[in-house]
């Protein structure tokens, strides 16, 4: 009897992956495809092109592994197409309903150059049934340890919304440092930060979304937030920095490197040598977070139209840089007063900048 197997090859461009399959899906063969479709995902492919072609025949449990992996990518904002079933697969997809959640249409071909690259991991097929993979990571993501980190643009970020409310409903640190328990109140003050020039927002992935970090520059020429522009430079001497706030997720064992590389991530993206967080000053267990995402806390900013003084919480982006120490407590606005702890937030950027 003829072993029945299933040879597997990949080819990578950018943030898309051609997948190609030879043999049969079968239950035997299923654990090598789940785990070829659940890398690709791990490695942050937004688009999952599968060829068919050379696949003589497929059972419903392979079937299901081509759904889950559909449904894991759907959650991420990517997708998995397939291409040129057999008759049998075909039947099959039309039988089960699944043809419209899987089969390509004219709309979504497979890339020429991925076409062009595919006879050449072909013809050097593995002599054991594996995955063969060849990469041009060129616009990829960046994924380390399974997680990856992704820009969004503004479509995406509003596409996205709901996922990220759902995150902050349940994160260890959310919007400004404060665990937000109302939908409304978040999406809200998401969509007025949408708003601002420059706004950037990072997104942190498995196959579910587990991290978010988002924020806007602040400069001089700002009108909202010129008196914060101010104080910031008094105490720093940076005229430019980016306000950030963020929410990442505590089901995650790894959340705390989660939030700083999103933070160090979000402030090259934007530009910005030096990151500023505005917390309220009584939470010494969100202090302690911040303390272990590598952020400075410059004490109370006193003057500014809030109900407390906000305290003041900078990041440099390269490491080791230095700030100038806080200043002592004074009672002209602007200034801040160092206080022994700062943190989880309340709600001061809106005051602050007139949300």
């Amino acid at each position: 009897m003829a072993v029945q197997r299933l040879d597997i090859h990949r080819r990578d461009r950018g943030e898309r992956a051609l997948v190609t399959l030879a043999g049969d899906i079968w239950p035997a063969t299923t654990p090598l495809l789940r785990a070829a479709l659940e890398q690709c995902l791990r490695d942050g492919m937004t688009a999952i092109d599968v060829d068919l072609t050379t696949v003589h025949s497929c059972d419903a449990k392979g079937l299901d592994v081509f759904l889950t992996a559909s449904r894991r990518a759907g959650r991420v904002r990517a997708c998995l197409y397939l291409h040129h079933p057999c008759a049998q697969i075909t039947r099959l997809l039309a039988v089960t309903g699944s043809a419209p959640l899987l089969l390509a249409t004219p709309a979504h071909p497979v890339p020429p150059a991925l076409l062009r690259d595919l006879p050449v991991a072909s013809a050097a097929g593995p002599s054991a049934p594996g995955t063969q993979t060849s990469c041009d990571r060129t616009g990829a993501p960046v994924v380390e340890d399974g997680i990856r980190l992704r820009r969004l643009t503004r479509r995406q970020a509003e596409d996205m919304r709901e996922d990220i409310a759902d995150l902050a409903l349940a994160s260890v640190v959310g919007f400004s440092g404060k665990v937000y328990r109302e939908r409304g109140d978040f999406l809200r003050r998401l969509a007025v930060s949408a708003r601002r020039p420059g706004f950037v927002v990072l997104v942190a992935e498995t196959t579910v979304l587990v991290g978010c970090v988002f924020g806007f520059p602040v400069s001089p020429a700002g009108r909202s937030e010129r008196g914060l522009q101010e104080s910031v430079q008094r105490l720093t001497g940076c005229a430019r920095f980016l306000l950030l706030t963020q929410v990442v997720a505590h089901q995650h064992p790894q959340h705390r490197a989660i939030g700083r590389r999103l933070q160090q991530r979000l402030l090259a993206d934007g530009r910005a040598e030096l990151g500023v967080a505005l917390l309220h000053p009584a939470d010494r267990a969100g202090q302690t977070l911040y303390d272990s995402w590598g952020w400075r806390n410059h004490g109370e900013l006193v003057g500014l139209p809030c109900r407390s003084a906000p305290c003041v919480l900078t990041l440099s982006r390269e490491r080791g840089s230095s700030l100038p120490a806080p200043r002592a407590a004074r009672s002209r606005p602007g200034v801040a007063r160092e206080t022994p702890g700062a943190c989880r937030a309340h709600d001061h950027h809106s005051a602050v900048l007139g949300e």
